[in-house]
């Protein structure tokens, strides 16, 4: 026979959730923060540094009379994760504990797969260097590609990206090789969420990401905006008011690529687009229909979400930089209201990797809260719960 989960035990998971959240703090801020009294913070306190979930780390020098207050942290050996930025150019992947600080980070050249086993094997390697110098259990990993990602292992990407690769399989092989749950995200998710993670200011806003393909995010005060069909943030299907061409064919790495060298335009690679001087009427072109795809996008995405700020990442953000001023103008245009138009500042690699980390955070935390309360589910009446973690 089984019991269910006591107040005392809510209490418990409670502060488990703050200190998770917040650490390092003092049980004062503990207090505040959970609205319980000081003595059941102080026994599941003690409760969860017999877990081992709660160690001191050092005294609030600005805690006043009486006997100071000892700051709570979580242990290294509680665990980590790992966040995964899987580029089509590059590849960052950052291990960090339970509250989000960097124990390691990689960032290397993304070698080309076509063989999903090969692939996993490729990032489980990576993942493991990361974690090397980690004390504790890998409790969750988040791979972030360029691609629309449907319940955490569906990747609908272009057919000639490693996007291709089928999501499932990648996602069930990975998670094989590391020993921890792995879920797939897209990469304007993983940006958006380290956007809102750097500024908690923002509740409603919007995000593309302009790299290896046109992809799109969302949040709604502050939670992250998932359809239910693939269709969901497939912007780059829209028409861009340019010739004929879709969005996906202007406001991605490759389409605009494949653009400029219609035009006559002789480009090596999309970035002589801004690291070489081009003068003639041609660049010209190429930029005033690029410009014209960034006003038709965020025109759509303003009428029909309303956000407060719009942010741009990906390799294209040289040239978004360079047009914003003319489509901040084309907007007040046409629109009654214009949002805020940013191109987010990003490591290459790392920032992308540190918004699956957030994403990361949220899905190890709430497992460990819910295995404590679980412990008491499944534990015998007569017995003692020994939370298993």
């Amino acid at each position: 026979m089984t019991i269910n989960p006591t107040t005392r035990d809510y209490n418990k998971a409670s502060v488990l959730e703050v200190v998770l959240a917040r650490a390092p703090l003092t049980r004062n801020k503990l207090i505040e923060l959970t609205g319980l009294s000081k003595a059941t913070v102080s026994r599941a306190v003690e409760e969860l540094r017999a877990d081992g979930f709660v160690v001191d780390r050092g005294v609030d020098a600005i805690a006043g009379r009486g006997r100071p207050s000892t700051y709570l942290d979580i242990p290294g050996t509680t665990g980590h994760v790992v966040g995964v930025s899987f580029g089509a150019q590059t590849t960052g992947v950052l291990a960090t504990d339970l509250r989000g600080r960097e124990i390691q980070h990689v960032i290397v050249p993304t070698a080309n797969h076509d063989d999903v086993g090969k692939a996993a094997a490729w990032l489980a390697g990576l993942i493991a260097g990361a974690s090397q110098p980690a004390e504790g259990p890998l409790r969750q990993v988040v791979v972030a590609v360029p691609g629309r990602v449907r319940d955490g292992g569906e990747i609908f990407g272009p057919a000639e990206s490693m996007t291709y690769l089928a999501g499932s399989r990648l996602q069930r092989a990975l998670a094989d090789l590391v020993g921890a749950p792995v879920l797939l995200d897209s990469d304007a998710n993983a940006s958006l969420l380290g956007v809102l993670a750097d500024d908690d200011t923002i509740r409603n806003a919007a995000l593309f990401s302009v790299s290896s393909m046109l992809n799109f995010a969302c949040c709604a005060d502050q939670e992250l905006a998932r359809g239910s069909t693939p269709s969901f943030g497939d912007v780059g299907v829209l028409f861009s008011g340019v010739h004929d061409k879709p969005l996906e064919a202007l406001l991605s790495t490759g389409g605009l690529l494949a653009f400029a060298r219609d035009q006559g335009l002789g480009l090596d690679r999309i970035d002589d687009l801004w690291v070489e001087t081009h003068h003639d009427e041609v660049r010209a072109a190429v930029v005033e229909a690029f410009t014209t795809g960034l006003v038709t996008a965020v025109t759509t995405v303003v009428v029909t979400l309303d956000p407060e700020s719009i942010f741009f990442v990906g390799r294209l953000r040289t040239l978004v930089d360079e047009v914003l001023p003319e489509v901040r103008k084309r907007l007040e245009e046409r629109l009654p209201a214009v949002p805020r138009l940013t191109v987010a500042t990003q490591v290459l690699g790392l920032s992308t990797a540190r918004g699956a980390v957030y994403s990361c955070l949220t899905l190890a935390q709430a497992r460990l809260r819910e295995a404590l309360l679980d412990a008491r589910r499944q534990a015998p009446r007569a017995e003692q719960p020994a939370p298993a973690f």
